[in-house]
């Protein structure tokens, strides 16, 4: 697959992630949709973007799935069609599970699961009636495991790998094809602003975050891997690895688990940071 003259849709795309894949699908000839809440940030991206005057910035909020049919509309009426969507919007969290209030589990919720599902489900029957597109999800290497103070986050991106594996086991005859990418530790600031036990900002950037890989890397590995039709992607440092201990001893991953440490909450038992 080439993405010369396609049209992408990215959500989360004003920032990390979204806004490095932004920028290399745009290199690679592809027209892009960029939405989140922040319209200024996604119009600075769009114009720091190859062709900026062919991308179009769509402000979207995941938990406001009433207005999703309505931005479909906009962007068919605009761009004709939707090839790719790119699910890549979501927020992380930093509390232990005693901690954290069921109103912001749920809100995390919203954001991570729902939010996409919603979308996606808004998007399809475009792509069914042209029998071609793609959907992409930018879960997790949580999306495999748990550790520490990401009980929701990984109860969410677990959601993610069940929902969009069985969809694509249904809409596959359609050509419509679904890829999951499961990126580790990325310098982005999704731990900055990732939720704690009351749904406050953490405020604070994880060592295992700084240390990550680019965003640029990250970004680099999904087009390569959504260009070869890839059902799932992997990309990190080491804790890509996590995934195929959890797979294949799953006993020893426990125990890794447990000797991890974890701070940002009022609890007294805990101390040092995790991964994503």
């Amino acid at each position: 697959m080439t993405f010369a003259a396609q049209v992408v849709w990215i959500t989360g795309a004003s920032s990390g992630i979204g806004e490095a894949t932004a920028r290399a699908l745009a290199r690679e000839g592809a027209k892009l949709v960029l939405s989140s809440r922040r319209k200024d940030e996604l119009e600075r991206v769009r114009r720091t973007c190859e062709r900026p005057d062919e991308h179009l910035v769509l402000p979207l909020d995941l938990v406001r799935p009433e207005i999703f049919a309505s931005a479909v509309g906009e962007v068919l009426a605009r761009r004709g069609q939707i090839d790719v969507l790119i699910n890549n919007g979501g927020v992380s969290q930093r509390s232990l599970a005693a901690d954290a209030s069921t109103e912001v589990e749920r809100a995390l919720m919203e954001v991570d699961y729902f939010g996409p599902v919603a979308l996606t489900k808004a998007v399809l029957p475009s792509m069914r009636a042209r029998r071609s597109g793609h959907v992409v999800v930018v879960s997790s290497v949580m999306g495999y495991l748990g550790t520490p103070g990401r009980s929701s986050y990984a109860a969410a991106k677990h959601a993610l790998h069940g929902y969009f594996d069985s969809l694509r086991a249904e809409v596959w005859r359609e050509g419509i094809k679904v890829t999951l990418a499961c990126p580790g530790y990325v310098r982005t600031a999704i731990s900055d602003n990732a939720v704690g036990p009351r749904g406050e900002k953490n405020g604070r950037t994880d060592g295992t975050h700084r240390t990550g890989i680019a965003p640029e890397k990250c970004a680099a590995a999904i087009v390569r891997g959504v260009a070869r039709g890839r059902e799932e992607i992997y990309v990190g440092g080491w804790e890509v690895a996590g995934i195929y201990v959890k797979r294949f001893t799953p006993w020893l991953l426990s125990r890794i688990v447990r000797r991890m440490k974890f701070s940002g909450t009022t609890s007294p038992r805990t101390p040092a940071p995790p991964p994503v």
